[in-house]
């Protein structure tokens, strides 16, 4: 049996130092400390564990994928992915916002991170889509909704946390018994299952692009398409275009791990700034490593102690009785699918994504087990239910970016960008629910 004043100080510290406006980093190691204290552990098993949840080799592709997104933006490649973007979109309706889809799923495969892509994307597409007639909260609203493809699109930061997070986690033994042996998890294979869910979500939101375009008379930027600028483009963008089948490339080949291909890119974006397109100049370099500082920092402070928070549910088998619970209310697995990914949705909503994915996945992972559930399925569908959260208020990081970037109130983007959550949400359904979305590329592909 649970012990239940355990929890209740687990959990009890937790969600008081929130309420009174502690950083969850913090919340998570007093809580998890105190914990300990409780039960005359010696605190330096605190300290081991944390430390070893920094120390994991897969864990080095998190600063390098940061580094390497912000280098391709500073070397000119993201305004030319958006250039050929904007080409094949054409005499398309509303083909300025749906090139806005492509360029952050093209810079999605470069850089796994929401904000990021947001960012990156926004700067030049935000600004183009105003003069072309779009109302800006509109423009807004499409860029943030569409920058959480940065996140699902491999290569993607999230995935390498869950791939971490789930990893030291062993199917129970009775799940063994119902089901069989469990597919191994590893990070390839979840960059691998990222794909088609990816192209499923941007397909949605391309759809209620059209719809809402057509409806406010938001036109093709041509009138026809014009093969010669669509080659023009190519022919300036080859080397952009190149980055993410390099990158994914040589994950899928087996050529090198993800972290080593982070690496990869880094040295790849370095020669295509310097000496092909000769854009990279020394200020943006040095702005490039402040940003992979911070943000590299601010996740391995939470890692650190989320870590242990997640093994003490883990020891006191909290996420066995909520499987349990779950199981006792029905056993109908759409009905447990839908429960929870609204949770996720809204976890999503007011906690930021890899701390989301690192508490939640040893309470969802052994849940998902017990219903024969495959491991990289279930990332994927944490992965895009968490995304979610970036174009949700109140957190929605990409919805300060975009505000940021387009001038128009967090109200009116929020607004504007309910459209496309609802399409992303019915999305994430049928991903859910047709598992082949996520695993048959990896089966494909030897997986």
């Amino acid at each position: 049996m649970i012990d239940s004043t355990i929890i209740y100080i687990l959990f009890g510290v937790f969600f008081l130092l929130l309420v009174l406006g502690a950083p969850i980093t913090v919340s998570l190691g007093v809580a998890a400390l105190a914990t300990y204290l409780s039960i005359d552990e010696n605190p330096m098993a605190f300290v081991q564990i944390a430390f070893t949840s920094v120390g994991s080799f897969p864990l080095m592709a998190l600063p390098a994928f940061i580094l390497a997104g912000a280098l391709m933006e500073a070397a000119g490649i993201s305004r030319r992915l958006v250039d050929i973007a904007e080409a094949f979109a054409g005499p398309v309706t509303g083909g300025l916002a749906a090139a806005t889809v492509f360029a952050c799923m093209f810079f999605g495969a470069i850089s796994g991170s929401g904000p990021a892509t947001t960012a990156a994307v926004g700067m030049l597409m935000i600004p183009a889509m105003a003069k072309r007639g779009y109302d800006r909260g509109y423009a807004s609203a499409i860029t943030a909704s569409s920058g959480g493809l940065g996140v699902v699109i491999p290569p993607s930061i999230p995935m390498v946390i869950f791939g971490i997070s789930g990893m030291g986690l062993q199917p129970p033994p009775e799940a063994v018994a119902m089901h069989g042996d469990f597919q191994t998890l590893s990070i390839p294979k979840l960059f691998i299952a990222g794909v088609m869910p990816g192209v499923v979500i941007a397909g949605f939101l391309l759809m209620i692009n059209y719809v809402i375009s057509k409806k406010r008379g938001y036109r093709g930027l041509t009138n026809s398409w014009s093969w010669p600028h669509i080659r023009a483009t190519l022919k300036k963008g080859v080397w952009s275009m190149l980055a993410p089948f390099i990158i994914l490339g040589g994950i899928y080949s087996g050529l090198f791990t993800p972290t080593e291909s982070a690496i990869v890119a880094i040295v790849y974006t370095l020669i295509v700034g310097i000496f092909l397109h000769k854009e990279l100049k020394w200020k943006p370099t040095l702005r490039t490593l402040e940003t992979t500082t911070w943000i590299t920092g601010r996740v391995l402070l939470i890692l650190f102690t989320a870590t242990v928070f997640g093994r003490l549910l883990v020891e006191q088998r909290v996420p066995a009785h909520i499987a349990e619970g779950m199981l006792a209310m029905t056993d109908n697995l759409y009905l447990i699918w839908a429960m929870i990914i609204f949770f996720l949705l809204f976890v999503g909503m007011f906690m930021e994504t890899l701390a989301a994915i690192m508490i939640l996945t040893p309470v969802l992972l052994p849940i998902m087990y017990m219903l024969g559930m495959d491991p990289v399925h279930v990332g994927i569908v944490v992965v895009c239910a968490l995304a979610i959260g970036f174009q949700t208020p109140p957190l929605g990081e990409n919805l300060f970016v975009a505000s940021g970037i387009g001038g128009a109130s967090i109200e009116e983007i929020s607004l504007k960008a309910l459209p496309f959550a609802a399409g992303s949400v019915a999305a994430i359904f049928l991903i859910a629910y047709v598992p082949e979305i996520s695993l048959w590329l990896p089966r494909v592909m030897g997986y």
